[in-house]
């Protein structure tokens, strides 16, 4: 389960262009609920653009979301293990567990999230931040990272096992994101 303590966000590619490419189901508003709760819960967040010259900068809804203090990495690699930087500020941020979601699912999500296993990370894939161009790829994607070992979860349930009672003193802040 889930622990305020041991939590890193990361947050994979929700870019202009691929946002777009997406279709009607943008991951963006579940994405910005679950940003807005990592800065009330002073929780990390690290945020991956691939090349963003091509495919844009991070949604500016999704950014509105952010703590001030969030890192952003630009990458050209599909898993953002293959940047040294991405590495070396996960390693900084000194957590276990890693809540992951973003775009494409199948591809850079996925990469990142076998490597991240394979590191000796607790992964949690939150499936409903998340999408692809393609719902064949999405669901393929989904398959292969429970097949790899992350936790398969959604937006909800991430905040309210991050609370764990209704007496933590942000459960109210917390709870109106999804009001």
């Amino acid at each position: 389960m889930l622990n305020i303590e041991d939590s890193v966000v990361v947050i994979i590619d929700i870019q202009e262009k691929l946002v777009n490419a997406v279709g009607k189901y943008s991951p963006a508003e579940p994405a910005c609920k679950l940003a807005e709760a990592a800065k009330i819960l002073n929780i990390p967040v690290i945020v991956t653009e691939q090349y963003p010259k091509g495919l844009g900068q991070t949604v500016e809804v999704l950014k509105n979301s952010l703590a001030d203090n969030t890192v952003f990495i630009e990458k050209t690699g599909f898993s953002a293990l293959l940047t040294p930087e991405f590495t070396e500020k996960l390693n900084a941020a000194g957590k276990k567990q890693v809540v992951i979601f973003g775009i494409e699912a199948h591809i850079c999500v996925y990469q990142t999230i076998c490597d991240l296993i394979e590191r000796g990370y607790e992964v949690y894939f939150v499936k409903d931040c998340s999408a692809s161009r393609n719902k064949y790829e999405f669901k393929t994607g989904v398959d292969l990272i429970k097949q790899c070992g992350a936790k398969v979860t959604c937006c909800e349930i991430v905040l309210f096992e991050w609370l764990r009672t209704s007496k933590h003193p942000d459960f109210k802040p917390v709870q109106a994101l999804i009001k």
